[in-house]
């Protein structure tokens, strides 16, 4: 029954997402960057809480500002000017400038709006691009909460997580593609 649910059975044990992605990080000797914008650093706190999360996890750039993401990810000027910060292009360059410059095997980004103010009518509030992603592949995803602000940040952190969770089996061969 296991392996027909593996995709959506995150652990069988009392632990949180964070605990799982570490241990399989852990267990391949891989590491992990976050590049957050709308989380503030909440991924990197989850990680950072857990004893022993230096032997997966690298660090992270909290780019909450347009410059930062330019100047610390290799954000181009151009793609914040053109899909907004929150945008699927943004968060793939962010990414790309997390597994470059902090140089982990795995990166996550995530890039939104919280609220309760700052949405707009084709970005309301509760809006988010997540990416998780390697140097081969990234995978994208935009999500729409309704909750309060923190809700919003604990939802795209733990959905993130499991987005690198999933990514982390396909490359070890330990679940499908699809």
């Amino acid at each position: 029954l296991q392996l027909l649910v593996k995709e959506y059975l995150v652990t069988n044990e009392d632990e949180p997402i964070e605990a799982v992605v570490g241990k399989l990080l852990k267990a391949k000797g891989k590491t992990v960057s976050t590049a957050e914008s709308c989380t503030g650093g909440y991924i990197a706190h989850l990680f950072t809480a857990m004893p022993g999360s230096s032997a997966f996890y690298n660090g992270s750039v909290v780019s909450y500002a347009n410059d930062v993401k330019k100047s610390l990810l290799n954000v181009q000027a151009s793609t914040l000017q053109l899909k907004g910060a929150v945008s699927e292009a943004v968060v793939i360059q962010m990414i790309q400038g997390a597994l470059q410059n902090i140089k982990t095997e795995y990166a996550i980004a995530v890039s939104g709006i919280m609220g309760p103010d700052g949405g707009l009518p084709d970005k309301p509030v509760g809006t988010v691009w997540v990416a998780v992603g390697n140097n081969n592949k990234i995978v994208t995803e935009q999500f729409h909460f309704r909750f309060d602000r923190m809700r919003n940040i604990h939802l795209t952190a733990v959905n993130a997580l499991n987005m690198l969770r999933q990514l982390i089996l396909i490359d070890n061969g330990e679940m499908d593609n699809g």
